[in-house]
């Protein structure tokens, strides 16, 4: 365990103060090892996965982060692929990137997560936030979810009605005391060359769509019913509004980007002025996608 680690690097908005205590976990035993200190100790802790999706605290975290660099993952054989058929799950650690587990499930001849390339995320992160885009969700592709529950020290596994899904939401998120250790997808059987045309399609239009060049966190707002925040944002005149050295992006008016050593608190009060100025203008109330962590 270290102390006293900037926790900027760690994210995709490269923003963020120190945290008091820090851990790389490496497998389940790691994670439930490090929560079972945390709790015996009073300390408060948060799991970080890729680091996208959050904006951390100018004065870090006076708590315990554990990083998950649980990334193993595997397409078990069944019995009916040794009989020349072809097993459609994939079991994984939450650590695991997005883009490796949509890389490994096209070369084995799946399909259905082609939809994630370019999400810079953990697949346990994505299972939280029921990350989702073109049309598509997690919901749509987990079978069950093992999960540490901190109130009983024990392991549990969530069927998929169990996760309690919606938009950007599931029961994970609401519960703090459940903590992903894997995942099992339910993917369809596929065509590689088909799924390689599609994740070369997905990639180009997040690329024309999106601020890539830059640090950020990913969508800031989730989209309201009937509505894109992004457009909302635009609509209100805010693309290319700048407080220090965050700016709402010109090119997606829902990202914020870094454009050089941003302050948090920077990025807060363009998110607070999104707020305010799509309520003022549309009556539409915005609601934030990341999370927040630590002191601003």
């Amino acid at each position: 365990m270290s102390k006293n680690i900037l926790l900027a690097p760690y994210t995709t908005f490269k923003i963020g103060g120190r945290t008091k205590y820090f851990c790389e976990a490496r497998n389940s035993e790691d994670i439930i090892t490090a929560i079972t200190m945390a709790k015996k100790e009073d300390l408060p802790f948060f799991i970080l996965g890729n680091g996208s999706n959050i904006l951390i605290g100018d004065a870090g975290f006076d708590g315990l982060i554990i990083r998950m660099l649980n990334t193993k993952y595997q397409i078990p054989r069944s019995r009916q692929a040794k009989r020349g058929g072809l097993n459609t799950k994939i079991i994984a650690e939450a650590g695991t990137n997005l883009g490796e587990l949509v890389n490994e499930s096209v070369k084995s001849g799946l399909m259905g997560l082609e939809w994630t390339a370019g999400i810079p995320g953990s697949i346990g992160g994505a299972v939280r936030g029921n990350a989702g885009a073109l049309g598509s969700s997690m919901a749509d592709l987990i079978k069950t979810v093992e999960v540490f529950d901190i109130t009983n020290l024990k392991i549990q596994t969530f069927k998929n009605k169990d996760c309690k899904f919606g938009y950007r939401d599931s029961v994970f998120k609401h519960d703090k005391n459940l903590i992903i250790l894997s995942v099992e997808l339910e993917l369809k059987k596929g065509n590689r060359e088909k799924s390689e045309k599609l994740i070369k399609e997905y990639l180009k239009q997040r690329k024309q769509k999106q601020p890539l060049e830059y640090p950020s966190a990913g969508c800031i707002f989730k989209n309201p019913k009937d509505f894109s925040a992004g457009y909302l944002i635009e609509q209100c005149g805010l693309k290319g509004k700048k407080i220090g050295k965050a700016m709402i992006s010109e090119q997606h008016a829902n990202f914020i980007i870094n454009l050089g050593n941003a302050r948090a608190k920077d990025v807060k009060k363009l998110i607070d002025l999104c707020k305010e100025k799509v309520r003022e203008k549309f009556g539409v109330k915005l609601e934030e996608e990341i999370e927040y962590l630590g002191e601003f």
